[in-house]
């Protein structure tokens, strides 16, 4: 949301930047270059954090130089937008396949606003085919921002709070990531 906003996209800001960024050069043609965060540390110490503190500092100054030199306009926002995704992408990938690795495990659960995008889907199979795990996405209507948690949560405190209010969920919090598939 916070690069989406620095390129003048409405909110939510995921799905109108991946849109803009189909625009945008490819690597070969783009000509703006953003650092991937944290993957150099997590070839060499295992890391598993997220941070995208660097990569959102980067598209700021790239603005930046692009605006001072005149030449933010549509083509400069796509190719941000794009190589962005791209960069934001690779570590999602890079930190998914490393957490599988060090867990063991061969399975992997998207959620929230980010399973939507279809380049990180994508990027996702093609690594799940060629190392043999599985990735589960919720459908793409449920793909949405944390707001839906942060309401769950509120209803539950308020239910503790509150003997007479009633809500029923069918949730699992607790979901064993072990386990094959979605249970119905």
């Amino acid at each position: 949301d916070k690069t989406a906003k620095l390129l003048g996209l409405p909110y939510p800001g995921g799905p109108a930047l991946e849109k803009l960024a189909e625009r945008g050069a490819a690597p070969a043609h783009n000509p703006f270059s953003f650092p991937r965060p944290m993957l150099a540390k997590l070839d060499k110490s295992g890391d598993l954090d997220f941070s995208f503190s660097g990569l959102k500092t980067a598209v700021v100054l790239a603005c930046r130089q692009a605006e001072q030199q005149g030449r933010l306009d549509e083509r400069a926002r796509a190719d941000i937008a794009a190589e962005f995704q791209r960069a934001a992408v690779d570590v999602l990938v890079a930190k998914s396949r490393a957490a599988l690795r060090a867990s063991g495990l061969r399975a992997l659960v998207v959620a929230g606003g980010v399973g939507a995008n279809r380049a990180l889907r994508e990027a996702l199979n093609a690594a799940a085919a060629r190392e043999e795990f599985k990735v589960y996405y919720p459908e793409m209507e449920l793909c949405t921002d944390n707001g839906a948690m942060i309401a769950f949560a509120a209803a539950l405190r308020l239910s503790a709070r509150t003997p007479t209010a009633r809500y029923e969920f069918s949730v699992r919090p607790r979901w064993d990531l072990a386990q094959a598939g979605p249970q119905s």
